[in-house]
């Protein structure tokens, strides 16, 4: 894992297996995130494999990077990380031309389900 800060952005840049054992080392990435940053940019190219605790770290980085007001774009979704995903989101996607916008709209989606979940229990236990 390699944390870069370029300009007001910061570039994660994940590699090999991104599983249950990586996602801690992905959670601490925003340790240092100043109050100037503006992006998180999430770079999977050289990320091989990945399995749904991997899947669980990202979308909570997601989560905390979007907390502390940061925009977030996660890029380089390879074919096994992209399979993953498409699983786990339930929309088609492996072995397409468009794999990686596949995998963009089940990130997203998963994002929304988890966001609409916290939204349904807040509602529930104000209520």
């Amino acid at each position: 894992m390699d944390v870069q800060h370029c300009g007001y952005s910061v570039l994660v840049s994940a590699r090999g297996e991104l599983d249950e054992d990586g996602g801690a080392v992905l959670q601490r990435s925003l340790a240092d995130v100043t109050a100037d940053d503006r992006d998180l940019l999430a770079d999977l190219h050289s990320v091989v494999s990945m399995d749904r605790d991997g899947l669980l770290h990202l979308l909570e980085l997601h989560r905390r990077a979007e907390s502390l007001g940061l925009r977030v774009l996660v890029t380089g979704w390879q074919p096994q990380p992209q399979q993953v995903m498409a699983q786990v989101a339930g929309i088609p996607g492996p072995g397409s031309a468009l794999g990686e916008r596949y995998a963009l709209a089940g990130f997203r989606r998963l994002i929304e389900q988890r966001a609409q979940s916290s939204r349904d229990l807040a509602d529930f236990t104000a209520a």
